[in-house]
């Protein structure tokens, strides 16, 4: 039965049991003036990347030992250091909380060229109009563990060989037709026809890109998901579709709360379920 939680995560993560929980994924505000409907987005840098210290010092003590935090972090044009300057709030110094495994690259649009040297242009992008930038198209997700040690199911997150000859010719295939997807992941959003409808956040994930991160995490349905800044539910959602034992999400807005257990009660198990 999913937990979901609301208020400040600053509040009730300290009420959680010490490594209670496997596995976070989670994308907290990004300090960038986004119109979140309960939370000012416009911190100063280094009062924001003390907010984020503290709650992500209750995160390491709720995670386990072996435990995996997928971190969702964006930027823009004008500020393209803030992802970086978290993980290494995160990161450096004597008291560094975490330990910077692994970094993925979700692609949210992006064109590429075909062997017959067709181009094909596939996914969602926010354009801009600019003469010093172009469009943004990418985010980062940032894999951290405590010692830097957590084993991952590659192949379980992976993609088939797009040459099977390949299945042969290395040994450490094992026969099996799947390969390490690597690190970057292109993950679209749906395609929608009202933002206010069915996507009625400023800066959701879709929830393939969680259902990524609990394969890639690869202790299936035993895993116990925490998401700190739930927004509009996508990884409860994803939680549920995996058939993960539990889930907890925090979120400071009534609204996007509630939202986020409407999605839930739609969510049709008959169409998902582990892996799929």
């Amino acid at each position: 039965m999913p937990m979901l939680h609301h208020g400040d995560c600053l509040e009730i993560l300290p009420t959680l049991p010490d490594s209670s929980v496997d596995l976070v994924v989670t994308s907290p505000p990004y300090n960038l003036g986004i119109n979140y409907r309960s939370f000012d987005d416009t911190a100063g840098r280094s009062e924001f990347l003390d907010w984020c210290r503290a709650w992500a010092t209750e995160l390491k003590r709720v995670l386990s030992d072996d435990g995996s935090f997928f971190l969702n972090v964006g930027a823009s044009p004008a500020n393209p250091l803030l992802p970086h300057q978290i993980v290494l709030a995160f990161t450096e110094g004597p008291e560094a909380l975490f330990v910077l495994q692994n970094t993925f690259h979700w692609i949210k649009s992006i064109t590429v060229e075909t062997r017959s040297s067709e181009q094909i242009s596939v996914g969602h992008f926010k354009p801009i109009n600019s003469k010093r930038f172009v469009n943004d198209c990418h985010e980062y997700v940032f894999h951290l563990t405590k010692r830097g040690e957590v084993e991952v199911d590659r192949r379980g997150a992976g993609v088939p060989y797009q040459d099977k000859s390949n299945i042969a010719r290395w040994g450490h295939t094992g026969g099996v037709d799947r390969r390490c997807r690597g690190n970057t992941w292109f993950i679209p959003y749906d395609t929608i026809n009202s933002r206010d409808k069915e996507r009625p956040h400023p800066a959701s994930f879709p929830i393939a890109l969680v259902e990524q991160c609990i394969l890639l995490h690869g202790k299936g349905s035993a895993t116990r998901l925490l998401d700190p800044f739930l927004g509009i539910g996508s990884s409860a959602v994803a939680a549920k579709r995996q058939g993960l034992a539990e889930f907890t999400g925090i979120e400071l807005d009534d609204y996007y709360l509630s939202i986020a257990r409407q999605r839930l009660e739609e969510v049709d198990l008959s169409e998902t379920g582990p892996g799929k």
